[in-house]
């Protein structure tokens, strides 16, 4: 049976698009690069000196040929970049003058203004830099989607079962961002994050809204947080399949479901699931991946004008070829 992943690559190769990667640096980078072009997943373009480039294709021992390497200090778009960011944050401050520094010296911002500029149509980075720096040019000269309050991350993880989630498929939300959302950004962030899961997987959402209470079963502010999230996305979203609030067996669990939450119709057999915080997102993400033995994509980034995504500095080379084919078919449905 193929996998997920081979699946979502195969989606990407029906529609080849052009994803930026500015850390060709990072010999994961170059490896991720290598393979992407291989198996045709997508067009690759890496911001960096091509004589660096060239060094580590060669000690590496791979093929880069089919790659368009842009030095940000010999180009000649320069100009035209200065003049899409000069113009994405004039009202901000920013001068022609710093426009020309910042992209001579910063390889996500002039990934990012390739993308404002329509030559490209994502951007992969985070190997080896934080969220923050992924985020901050993208919130800045892409700004968010029309009609998104809010920006959110996302994991896409498979786990090795699969009579859980969709064949083993969920979506962790927010894994990556948004350190304590309030009730009326958790309901945001569900309704993103099932649109990300219809876009992606192409399957229906079912979102539970997370706790350490089911139905009632324990009282704190924590779980009046969840439930008023569960009832603005009622109200918001009425064609949003959500529920909550659930504890994670009860959510995933069938068996769990019919004893802590009968009548719920997305107990049991939720595949997207929203985290009451970043603290519970990150680590509850990172332990399916670790002790679990699931694959984890992302962070994903839902909301913004163009795909950009992150990565996890922890990844391996493999992470970033998964990442770079989501981010293919996030553009060709954006």
């Amino acid at each position: 049976m193929e996998s997920f992943i081979d699946q979502i690559k195969a989606k990407a190769k029906k529609e080849k698009k052009t994803i930026v990667l500015p850390e060709p640096d990072d010999k994961r980078t170059l490896y991720a690069a290598d393979a992407i072009l291989k198996e045709g997943i997508a067009n690759i373009i890496l911001v960096g000196d091509e004589q660096d480039i060239a060094s580590g294709e060669k000690w590496l021992e791979i093929d880069l040929s089919g790659a368009k390497i842009v030095n940000p200090k010999k180009t000649d778009l320069l100009d035209k970049y200065v003049n899409v960011l000069y113009e994405a944050r004039k009202e901000k401050g920013m001068t022609e003058e710093k426009a020309k520094e910042t992209l001579l010296n910063d390889k996500l911002t002039f990934g990012v203004t390739m993308v404002k500029a329509n030559d490209a149509d994502g951007m992969v980075a985070g190997a080896c830099h934080a969220t923050s720096d992924t985020l901050r040019p993208a919130l800045q000269i892409l700004r968010t989607a029309p009609g998104v309050k809010l920006v959110s991350g996302f994991f896409l993880v498979v786990v090795p079962d699969p009579t859980l989630g969709d064949n083993g498929v969920f979506i962790f939300a927010d894994s990556g961002l948004n350190q304590d959302p309030t009730s009326d950004q958790l309901a945001d962030i569900a309704q993103s994050s099932a649109k990300s899961f219809q876009g992606l997987i192409g399957d229906h959402p079912e979102v539970a809204m997370l706790s350490h209470s089911t139905k009632g079963s324990a009282k704190h502010a924590l779980v009046d947080k969840v439930v008023e999230a569960v009832r603005i996305a009622h109200e918001r979203y009425p064609n949003l399949d959500v529920d909550g609030e659930l504890q994670l067996d009860a959510a995933v669990v069938p068996e769990v479901a019919k004893i802590k939450a009968p009548g719920s119709s997305v107990a049991g057999h939720a595949n997207v699931l929203i985290f009451p915080n970043l603290d519970a997102g990150n680590i509850g993400y990172k332990l399916v991946q670790r002790l679990g033995k699931a694959q984890a994509y992302g962070p994903m980034l839902q909301g913004i004008a163009k795909p950009v995504n992150d990565l996890s500095r922890g990844c391996s080379w493999e992470d970033i070829v998964g990442v770079v084919a989501l981010t293919a078919v996030q553009c060709q449905i954006s």
